[in-house]
């Protein structure tokens, strides 16, 4: 059986995105399609209906590109119960209070037991910082936590 992967708004949005100017972004969005057409069959790709939801905001043409991404993707239930297992995130301040969609998308990860978190949102989610806590209060709620990373923490080095 493949690892899941939960696909986040961010690495949608790269996918879909013309090419940055900025370095960073522009390396990010590289790393993003080099995922996707050389690693992505190896997972059993998620999404949820938030991600759908989120990627249909703004622009009418970028949001048609994200959502074709997602066209074939499985789309995972907000439940009542990843709802609640956000809000114990944002109340112990694991995740700020002003961004419960990045709480949501960890809950909703763990209560459909997906293995990984693919994300760009290195401020909340892949945050060296802020993992262990977040894992600490998603185990100590009777969940495992999904492995929160970056499209280039996914890449298997085939020369090792």
């Amino acid at each position: 059986m493949k690892p899941s992967v939960y696909l986040e708004t961010t690495i949608i949005s790269y996918l879909a995105a013309r090419p940055s100017r900025d370095s960073i972004i522009s390396g990010h969005q590289v790393a993003t399609h080099l995922w996707w057409e050389s690693y992505r069959e190896r997972y059993a790709l998620f999404c949820s209906t938030l991600v759908i939801e989120e990627g249909e905001a703004g622009d009418l043409d970028a949001a048609t590109r994200r959502l074709s991404y997602l066209k074939n993707v499985p789309k995972l239930a907000v439940t009542d119960t990843a709802k609640g297992l956000a809000q114990i995130m944002i109340d112990v301040a694991v995740v700020p209070q002003g961004y419960p969609q990045d709480a949501l998308h960890i809950a909703i990860c763990a209560v459909h037991n997906i293995d990984f978190l693919l994300t760009w949102n290195c401020r909340h989610l892949a945050n060296a910082m802020t993992r262990k806590r977040i894992e600490n209060i998603v185990q100590a709620q009777g969940y495992c936590c999904p492995v929160i990373c970056t499209p280039e923490e996914l890449m298997e080095d085939e020369n090792v």
